[in-house]
């Protein structure tokens, strides 16, 4: 099941403190606050002074100071008021401003953190989101060998004893590169986006029958080692009998598994003696790469098949 940390404002201040300068002036007692969304919603969840979105981390730059000082006490207190109303995580003073008073008094009342930062506004909520996208991504663990081929983010599946492993080693020694092995860890870090990390236990590692466990990093060198990759397409590996039971020989409808919600492209390779899997597996991806450029061969052949009917 896909699953996602929970975030407090308490673990952002501490992961975040030295890069940003952060200093802690009011509100303590919030760090325990919950920083709602995912990370297809991390713009939402950090940005500038916005009353429309009261329930964000809220940054105060130079024109959101500058707008408070120009209204008039009531205006002040009744918007005040409603941001605070709408349960904001923390407050960020950014540029190194002078934090208004009433703001304090306001964030030690409610237990709302506020933080000063001396970077600029923008820098600090463009840093913010990136963090809170990779922070709150939705995570799944699958089985399988996770590859760098051609520089497309393969996953090869299939069931035990099909030779998984053994082909990630041969696509290694026809320079591809390993991401890992076994436990692929897989995160939605964008709207459109799924990226695949290995568990530090395993880094490196590949383990193949007969050889045991190998550290491929040792023996191939560093460029055969990936740390991360986008998920771009799956490579399932089968029996012939069970392709002939469940699987059309030309689908004419592209094939895809859905992981962490995102539809992602899957081709299915019989295995049986005497098929080089490793040529199939870059001609796959070869395939892949055509048709994220707009180009369907399946679909060409249709469309020619169609016009030599129609001119018999």
């Amino acid at each position: 099941m896909p699953f996602s940390d929970p975030l407090t404002i308490q673990q952002l201040y501490d992961d975040n403190r030295e890069t940003l300068s952060l200093g802690w002036f009011a509100g303590f007692p919030g760090g325990e606050r919950l920083i709602s969304g995912d990370a297809t919603s991390a713009a939402d969840q950090v940005g500038h002074l916005n009353l429309i979105h009261p329930g964000r981390i809220q940054v105060f730059g130079h024109q959101e100071t500058e707008y408070y000082q120009r209204l008039s006490p009531g205006s002040r207190q009744y918007q005040t008021d409603e941001l605070i109303a709408g349960k904001p995580p923390a407050f960020i003073i950014a540029q190194g401003l002078d934090t208004p008073q009433f703001l304090i008094e306001k964030c030690d009342e409610h237990n709302i953190p506020l933080f000063s930062t001396p970077l600029p506004a923008a820098q600090v909520i463009d840093y913010l989101r990136v963090y809170l996208s990779k922070k709150l991504a939705q995570r799944i663990t699958m089985h399988g060998v996770f590859m760098d081929v051609l520089g497309v983010g393969v996953l090869i599946t299939g069931e035990s004893g099909l030779g998984k492993s053994e082909l990630g080693l041969e696509l290694i020694s026809r320079n591809h590169g390993l991401v890992a092995d076994d436990a692929v860890e897989f995160a939605r870090i964008a709207p459109h986006m799924i990226e695949g990390r290995c568990p530090p236990l395993l880094q490196n590692l590949l383990e193949v029958r007969g050889l045991g466990l190998l550290d491929i990093k040792t023996i191939f060198g560093e460029t055969a080692v990936r740390r991360k990759m986008r998920l771009k397409l799956i490579v399932h590996l089968v029996r012939r009998t069970t392709l002939e039971e469940n699987y059309e020989r030309l689908p004419l409808n592209s094939q895809t598994d859905d992981v962490l919600g995102l539809a992602i492209r899957k081709v299915v390779i019989p295995v049986e003696a005497g098929r080089n899997l490793a040529v199939l597996l870059e001609a796959a991806v070869r395939n892949t790469i055509l048709q994220l450029r707009g180009i369907d061969t399946l679909k060409e052949f249709m469309e020619r098949q169609q016009r030599a009917m129609e001119n018999d």
